[in-house]
């Protein structure tokens, strides 16, 4: 079995994307059931999540909070919207699609909240709650990070073209 050339390359087990990748795989795979129940995906549940802290939302704000492509995020509005779930709030900036959630969508995010807080409770007992609170802020915190890393990489890059490096 050949070795690989990097010596220094962390085990797979410590794979940063790895662990985050495995570990939204069993903690969606314990919600799942509640939104199923509701004929909700996933994403449609982030938009309903993110349109309960909120009056109303534009769809930009909407794709980057609940981490939705643009076009995903359209055919998700207009499976929500069929339903009753969210409607169009009048915005005076065209250009801008603004949504809310109805009575009925509203109505629908309790229930899932009710029916799935004994499992979130659950998972904050058995992993400790302060202990997922302290995840949370990390979590935050690396993506603040790893966008920041980006913004400067960003900056840099005309640098680097006009140096010739690219």
């Amino acid at each position: 079995m050949p070795k690989p050339a990097n010596t220094e390359l962390r085990k797979f087990e410590k794979s940063l994307p790895i662990a985050l990748l495995r570990s939204r795989e069993v903690t969606t795979r314990l919600f799942k059931p509640f939104l199923e129940s509701h004929d909700l995906t996933m994403p449609q549940w982030r938009v309903l999540r993110a349109l309960a802290d909120a009056d109303a939302l534009d769809a930009k704000t909407l794709a980057e909070r609940c981490v939705i492509l643009p076009p995903s995020l359209t055919r998700i509005f207009r499976g929500l919207t069929q339903r009753g779930l969210i409607a169009q709030v009048e915005c005076n900036d065209a250009r801008r699609h603004m949504v809310r959630l109805t009575e009925e969508g509203r109505a629908m995010f309790e229930e899932v909240v009710e029916e799935s807080e004994p499992t979130y409770l659950q998972l904050a007992a058995a992993f400790g709650p302060e202990r997922l609170d302290t995840l949370l802020d990390l979590l935050n915190e690396l993506r603040n990070t790893v966008q920041a890393m980006g913004e400067q990489s960003e900056e840099e890059a005309p640098l680097r073209k006009v140096a010739g490096r690219r």
